[in-house]
């Protein structure tokens, strides 16, 4: 049985970036470190991506682009961003000709990923894009055909890839410590109070609800901790605040996979969830918190611990993706876009089978 990463291989999406020249990946020789350009300067840019910029030694923080005029002092004053090196949307296209700029890092809500992946790539920067890549397969094959056809990278900021507990049991797929893996039960979310109505994690039409902002956790690790493909799904999609999400509020997913493995899996803006099982023929192992921005760790059947990494998980897998293209080699980056792709054609299937009231999908 094909594991995901043949998958990959074999249906030519991994081609995006292993079949590049080196070329692709064109970084001046004597630029050790990358300038980033952070697009959005929501909460996640500004209380996690910025400060882990500091920390990374492949990575500096060159550039901002925003439609909030008044949050540009502060940055700059803060970070002492240049004003050559500030851009609106409407105006981030000319950072073609800024070379102190390589990387244009989307942080979005999750309907504006493809359009603004698509001008970063289009002015020869490489794009980080955060979670999930986009809200339809159609989104992510435009987003990996523009990075391709611009010759830059494109990665997924699936942090939890670049964590090492999670890199550990990422590994176990293929050595089996525990035997083969029988079933998992993966789960993600937290309480959204929903103070902000307006806020477009709430709306369906703006790639909100919980699926597309927790659920790809439990999926992605769905699929990391088998390295398979799933089959098969069904899912429902129960609302106790109708009022207020107008998205899905909470998600109840079961994955098929190859060889009999079955996943149950649940995320919700409903209740604070946060834990991965895998049960195996000679064993077991959780991991709780699995998906934490800090300490991820793990228990496993024979008393052994897996401990939580000291670092930050931002920078690392920053520092991780940089280094992909200042080495010139793409084929270590751990989350291309067709590995978003992937995730994106389940949640497509989830959300049929939500529609059609839990029946079964083949995916």
């Amino acid at each position: 049985m094909e594991n995901r990463r043949t998958f990959i291989k074999k249906s030519g999406l991994l081609i995006a970036v292993s079949s590049l020249p080196l070329s692709t990946f064109a970084i001046p020789r004597k630029k050790t470190k990358l300038g980033v350009a952070l697009v959005g300067l929501g909460y996640y840019s500004t209380d996690l991506l910025a400060p882990a910029l500091q920390l990374t030694e492949h990575c500096e923080l060159k550039g901002i682009v925003t439609g909030s005029p008044e949050k540009i002092p502060a940055w700059q004053a803060k970070y002492g961003i240049k004003d050559a090196n500030v851009y609106s949307y409407e105006n981030m296209h000319t950072m073609a000709d800024n070379d102190e700029i390589d990387v244009v890092y989307i942080v979005l809500p999750n309907t504006l990923h493809l359009p603004y992946a698509k001008i970063g790539a289009e002015a020869g920067k490489h794009v980080w894009c955060e979670k999930p890549m986009a809200t339809t397969v159609a989104e992510c094959e435009q987003m990996i055909a523009a990075c391709k056809k611009n010759k830059v990278q494109l990665t997924v900021g699936y942090r939890m890839q670049h964590e090492p507990c999670t890199q550990k049991i990422i590994g176990w797929a293929t050595s089996k410590p525990y035997g083969a893996i029988k079933t998992i039960y993966a789960e993600a979310g937290f309480r959204n109070g929903a103070g902000n109505p307006k806020h477009w994690k709430l709306h369906k039409e703006l790639g909100g609800g919980a699926m597309f902002d927790m659920g790809v956790y439990p999926l992605n690790a769905t699929r990391y901790v088998t390295g398979l493909e799933p089959l098969a799904v069904s899912a429902t999609q129960p609302n106790s605040r109708p009022d207020i999400f107008k998205a899905d509020e909470t998600t109840l997913f079961n994955l098929e996979f190859p060889n009999g493995i079955m996943a149950s899996c649940k995320t919700s803006f409903a209740e604070h969830i946060n834990t991965l099982n895998v049960d195996c023929e000679k064993g077991w192992y959780k991991i709780s918190p699995f998906q934490s921005y800090s300490g991820v760790q793990g228990v496993l059947s024979d008393g052994t611990t897996l401990q939580p990494f000291k670092g930050n998980q931002q920078a690392k897998q920053m520092d991780d993706d940089a280094l992909a293209i200042l080495n010139k080699t793409p084929n270590e980056v751990l989350v291309p876009g067709e590995e978003g792709l992937l995730d994106i054609r389940v949640v497509e299937a989830i959300f049929a089978s939500a529609n059609k009231n839990g029946e079964r999908v083949v995916i």
